[in-house]
């Protein structure tokens, strides 16, 4: 009888390990799939269970909660929706996250490791805190400055601080309500078919993900490349680069829209928009200076975030020397998104040194306590002390007495650059029209912000067809507020 009933002890024991073997299987070797199942709606349930952290402007929330009473319970909310779109993103129960809800959802959502009181305590627990806050480098007075500047005109604003690389202001236009897409049900399903079915693309990231030819803008990156190579040594002198210019292997005449351009000087060309002396200096300056000097302002860098991931901006490695003076300025398959011209000018400004962009300035836990800051740090040397000096002197030269007059700001040291991209079949296209500048009040000493503008829907006219009528308005209005304080 003892035997049988040792049998039956151990046969008992074999079931026991059996389930606890199969639970330890269950809940670690197939927790993760399981978590991940689409059947599965514990976590999407937990994840609004509860309010989500909020992202700051200035100090103030411009995204919130609200109790839906549904299962799925707690919905993002958007203070100003349209205007901090281009920044916030959407969190949508439905079609999930962007931008900076994305970036930082851990820290919104409440499940980031660095909110936890000990390592590891949210996968040993599997549960989460209470959402974190992330607070922005953005200026509420700048970003609504290019907002109303843009004026639902396709196009985008990107400003930065110089001398630490903060974000002021990263504009989008048109825009859209985030707070549309945050539910579940039809309306939201409606308004997901509405917004990516327009034309204008409104949930489309204008300043960081999309790439425009710069056009002339970019003759400040060539200008840089001349004079860091030494192919320029006094930026008054006389080159010896003709007009008409017949572009190198081809029989096509480069036109100018600027009077006066055969053999001028780089202050000048730079000044009255030359396209003949930058696409002559780009060739004698060669490929791999230009693709050097392009790549330590940013061009060709898969990397870069914000930290939501940005768009690259593109200048061929291999070209032969026609497609080289196109490409020298802005045009042929150049392509660049705002922040990346803003960061251009950003070089400028600060002396030649380029500090790497963010948008984030900390992060918090419920309570305010800082778990994280972004630090400032240097991107590249985009060029010589020197050769920024000179840069700045001649985009000031734009601004007081060139294409760039209606930037200027009374008591303030401005510089700028126009430039109109072409496209289309045989440029029929309307053009892109560009502003890049950066602007120092007379008492300081260092600039406040470097800015980049391009409007998709410039008229194509003389006055304005180098962006000095359509863009340099706006970064005139957005510098006057960098510059307030």
């Amino acid at each position: 009888m003892t035997r049988y009933i040792r049998r039956t002890a151990a046969f008992c024991l074999l079931l026991l390990l059996a389930l606890l073997v199969n639970a330890a299987r269950i809940q670690v070797i197939e927790a993760h799939s399981l978590d991940h199942n689409p059947a599965n709606r514990r976590d999407t349930v937990a994840r609004y269970s509860q309010p989500r952290g909020t992202i700051l402007i200035g100090g103030r929330a411009v995204t919130g909660s609200r109790d839906s009473g549904q299962q799925l319970r707690y919905e993002r909310t958007y203070t100003r929706g349209p205007l901090y779109a281009p920044v916030t993103g959407y969190a949508s129960q439905t079609y999930g996250t962007t931008l900076l809800e994305n970036a930082e959802d851990g820290i919104l959502s409440g499940t980031d490791p660095m909110l936890a009181p000990f390592p590891f305590w949210n996968e040993i627990t599997r549960g989460r805190r209470p959402g974190g806050h992330v607070a922005t480098t953005i200026k509420a007075s700048m970003q609504r400055a290019a907002y109303d500047g843009l004026a639902g005109r396709r196009g985008a604003v990107a400003a930065i601080e110089p001398f630490s690389g903060r974000i002021l202001a990263l504009v989008s236009s048109p825009s859209y309500d985030p707070g549309q897409l945050s539910g579940t049900g039809g309306a939201v399903d409606d308004a997901w078919a509405r917004l990516t079915g327009a034309d204008a693309q409104p949930l489309l990231n204008r300043a960081i993900r999309q790439t425009y030819p710069p056009g002339s803008a970019f003759k400040i990156v060539t200008a840089a490349a001349a004079l860091d190579s030494g192919t320029v040594t006094d930026v008054d002198a006389p080159t010896d680069i003709p007009e008409p210019y017949v572009l190198p292997g081809t029989r096509t005449e480069l036109p100018n829209e600027a009077d006066g351009c055969d053999k001028e000087s780089l202050d000048y060309a730079i000044r009255w928009s030359c396209n003949t002396v930058l696409a002559g200096l780009g060739v004698k300056t060669g490929l791999s200076a230009m693709v050097g000097t392009a790549e330590k302002f940013g061009f060709n860098d898969t990397g870069i975030t914000i930290p939501s991931g940005v768009a690259a901006s593109r200048f061929d490695t291999r070209m032969s020397d026609d497609q080289l003076a196109l490409s020298s300025i802005g045009q042929f398959d150049t392509r660049a998104t705002p922040l990346q011209m803003a960061m251009v000018a950003s070089a400028v400004a600060n002396g030649g040194e380029l500090k790497y962009p963010f948008l984030v300035d900390r992060t918090m836990d419920a309570d305010g306590d800082i778990v994280s800051r972004t630090g400032e740090r240097s991107y590249r040397r985009a060029m010589e002390p020197a050769t920024a000096q000179s840069l700045r002197r001649m985009m000031i030269g734009v601004v007081e007495d060139g294409t760039g007059a209606n930037a200027a700001i009374d008591g303030a040291t401005v510089g700028g650059k126009t430039g109109t991209a072409q496209h289309g079949v045989d440029n029929a296209g309307t053009p892109y029209a560009w502003f890049i500048a950066w602007a120092q009040a007379g008492n300081s000493s260092r600039p406040a912000v470097a800015v980049a503008v391009v409007v998709e829907s410039a008229e194509a006219k003389r006055s304005d067809i180098s962006g000095g009528g359509d863009a340099a308005p706006i970064a005139r209005a957005v510098m006057r507020e960098a510059l307030r304080d």
